[in-house]
């Protein structure tokens, strides 16, 4: 079947749309009567004449890695509830997105909502799931009121409630909102949230969530990309699946760009088949007139940035940035990860000191401080890259910016520890002479030669 997008909203011909297919469609909306006429619900009706146990089976097979950042298989997550389990068992949706340079769930939500749905009720029958949760973030409020109006179509249409298509299979789904803090995206803090208590991730081990998550009870969390995904791997089957994109994480991804680009945006592709090369010149038509890439964040911010002009290692040998294939492995080979799929792109134009002081004040103040590390930390290098942008610091300042990064990452409870540190690791080591440009060796916080110690001998203890 032809389909038609609106002017000006057509996928790149490079893209291929499975989970976007419906996103800025012509004709399109998002009420369950459009969504049935396009064959919705039908992988629903396909995977409750299967054993639950099938459908793992098929997601294994599959081969699919979670869409959130991790990039864990999915299939696996699921087979972690203990089989002697006699507890209820639950599924969280983690709609939290608030990974900066990340927004490629809420056009799902925005244009598509039973798409999610129809993929949640499919995981749930798999891993015996009789209740489930939508966590969705405060800022999202529109996308709210399209889930809840997208649930209540579903339960009229007996896709959801008791007896579900006359399966014998029992479903509910509730919305659930977030505060809109960071931490939440970490599943651990986000069950916490819904369960009316301070978001503090938990200790893993024991509180796997798989074991021990919601209410004490068996609990697995997927991102929404992730659970859309789940819906074409029953309409293709998992062997098929496997078969398209990269070996070791196959499927499509959705890419969110931001930043230096002329054609910012969300784009599907087959994993691995572009390179970032082509997403930035060919999908986002270049740098901005009279500038050239500097560096790029390639999976949300806490992803480690990287030089565009500094070669890397693939599989043994010298390629440039740009001819890095887009997918997970790949990446992670080469320093960084894909993460979310936020890539950030920063232009010849921009400040390195500045960018990551701009991130290093988004991590501290979204902190939840239940780790020493975590708490002191964050603070302690906003206040030392606002003292290298006020021109008032030391080079040793710069140096103790990477130790107090060094410090936090691994330290802490969960990883937002490592969210932290790795994007002032990697900042400090591939743009040193740009801080270093920033700082003067006399200073009254650190005195480094007899003249300027004399100077300040009543700023300073001895």
């Amino acid at each position: 079947m032809s389909i038609s997008y609106l002017p000006g909203k057509e996928p790149h011909p490079k893209e291929h749309r499975v989970i976007l297919k419906n996103i800025d469609r012509v004709g399109w909306d998002t009420s369950i009567k459009t969504y049935l006429n396009d064959g919705g619900y039908k992988q629903l009706e396909k995977a409750l004449s299967m054993e639950p146990k099938d459908i793992i089976a098929e997601v294994k097979k599959s081969g699919l890695r979670g869409r959130g950042g991790a990039g864990f298989p999915t299939g696996v997550k699921w087979t972690f509830i203990p089989p002697n389990n006699t507890k209820p068992v639950y599924l969280i949706c983690n709609c939290d997105e608030s990974e900066p340079g990340t927004f490629k769930d809420r056009f799902i939500v925005h244009q598509d909502p039973h798409q999610l749905i129809e993929g949640m009720i499919i995981a749930c029958y798999a891993v015996g799931a009789h209740r489930a949760y939508i966590y969705m973030r405060e800022e999202f409020p529109i996308a709210a009121q399209i889930v809840t109006k997208a649930l209540d179509e579903a339960r009229k249409h007996c896709f959801l409630g008791k007896n579900i298509l006359k399966s014998g299979y029992d479903l509910d789904i509730y919305l659930h909102r977030g505060a809109g803090a960071y931490i939440c995206g970490e599943e651990t803090a986000l069950i916490n949230s819904i369960e009316g208590l301070r978001p503090y991730p938990r200790i893993k081990p024991p509180f796997f969530p798989a074991a021990i998550g919601l209410y004490g009870c068996p609990t697995i969390v997927n991102n929404v990309e992730s659970l859309c995904q789940v819906k074409h791997i029953i309409e293709m089957g998992g062997e098929e699946y496997a078969k398209v994109g990269a070996q070791r994480s196959p499927g499509t991804r959705i890419i969110g760009v931001s930043g230096d680009v002329k054609h910012p945006g969300f784009f599907e592709i087959v994993s691995g088949s572009i390179t970032y090369g082509e997403l930035l010149y060919d999908l986002c038509k270049g740098p901005k007139d009279g500038r050239s890439f500097k560096a790029v964040i390639p999976g949300g911010s806490s992803a480690k940035v990287m030089r565009c002009d500094q070669p890397v290692k693939l599989n043994g040998r010298e390629i440039s940035f740009f001819d890095i294939p887009m997918d997970l492995d790949s990446i992670a080979q080469c320093g960084s990860m894909a993460g979310s799929g936020g890539v950030i792109v920063m232009d010849d134009s921009r400040s390195m000191p500045w960018i990551l002081n701009n991130i290093n004040k988004f991590y501290a103040h979204e902190s939840c401080g239940q780790c020493t590390p975590c708490r002191e930390g964050c603070p302690w290098m906003v206040k030392l890259t606002d003292r290298i942008l006020a021109g008032k610091a030391s080079p040793e300042d710069v140096d103790l910016l990477a130790q107090v990064a060094n410090q936090i990452e691994g330290k802490t409870v969960c990883a937002f520890g490592e969210a932290t540190a790795w994007p002032t690791q990697a900042f400090v080591a591939k743009f040193k002479e740009e801080f270093l440009a920033l700082t003067q060796p006399i200073n009254a916080v650190l005195p480094h030669n007899p003249e300027a110690k004399e100077q300040v001998k009543y700023l300073v203890r001895d």
